[in-house]
């Protein structure tokens, strides 16, 4: 934690920078499982600097969500249907990942971009991102097969994504896994002042695609 605590900004800003392409690689593969076409995202990856200060997050973001949920879409955390899906997703993802960031001995106030003092987990905002797309291409499933109730059937099969395997390093892992994996990577890189980061790569087409069907088909 000390470390953490003095950590240097070119560091933080790198670990940013592969969080980011991290993220928009995981929407990249979210697209392509949904029949939807990628090359951009994956393009964009490429002009994501240290720390982001050009957004490309957010520009990212502005292609994916009208081709992964429709042109009408809009991403409002205030609102129901996939809204509400979304965040309750969104809910148990952050909650594993914030049990990983104590499990690491880090300090989970401490984030590498996500700031605001009324938030507890901001570092968990952080590491969280790359895996939020698994969460897309689940709701985007469930609202096709079943409507967009957050009913029980929903919330367990949001809930089963953390046991969903992803590719990382030589092997493949459960997300929960892979997110402890990941903040404890972070923080041997704060500890060694230098980056290393144990990030995810997409599982493969098949596996995305069934994403939130019935039975896991």
């Amino acid at each position: 934690m000390r470390a953490q605590w003095q950590a240097k900004a070119p560091l933080i800003k790198q670990a940013w920078k592969q969080v980011v392409i991290a993220k928009i690689t995981m929407q990249a593969a979210a697209l392509d499982a949904a029949g939807q076409p990628a090359a951009t995202l994956k393009m964009i990856t490429r002009k994501v600097q240290s720390g982001d200060p050009t957004n490309v997050e957010a520009q990212a973001a502005r292609y994916y969500w009208p081709r992964l949920m429709g042109p009408e879409f809009r991403r409002d955390t205030a609102q129901g249907d996939e809204n509400a899906l979304l965040n309750y997703g969104y809910t148990v993802l952050r909650a594993a990942t914030s049990r990983a960031v104590v499990a690491a001995g880090l300090h989970p106030t401490i984030g590498l971009f996500h700031a605001n003092r009324g938030n507890a987990f901001a570092l968990a905002d952080d590491l969280m991102e790359p895996f939020r797309p698994l969460v897309d291409l689940c709701v985007r499933r469930i609202v096709q097969d079943r409507g967009s109730q957050v009913d029980t059937n929903a919330k367990q099969a949001l809930a089963r994504l953390i046991a969903t395997d992803l590719p990382l390093g030589e092997g493949i892992t459960p997300v929960s896994v892979a997110l402890i994996k990941l903040a404890t990577s972070l923080g041997q890189s704060f500890e060694a002042g230098a980056l290393s980061l144990a990030l995810p790569n997409p599982p493969d087409r098949l596996t995305l695609a069934s994403l939130g069907a019935r039975d896991g088909n």
